[in-house]
């Protein structure tokens, strides 16, 4: 019983983490974007 808890526990930590890292890459891109366009409108 406990060890399903544990499993159960790390598969849903694994899950969260790499949805976190999908997460960060994006806003990374958004703001990669976001300068990009802010430039181009300087210039």
């Amino acid at each position: 019983m406990i060890r399903k808890l544990i499993m159960a526990t790390m598969l849903g930590g694994l899950l969260l983490g790499a949805t976190a890292c999908n997460t960060v890459k994006g806003a990374g891109d958004d703001l990669k974007s976001v300068s990009k366009t802010t430039e181009d409108a300087i210039n």
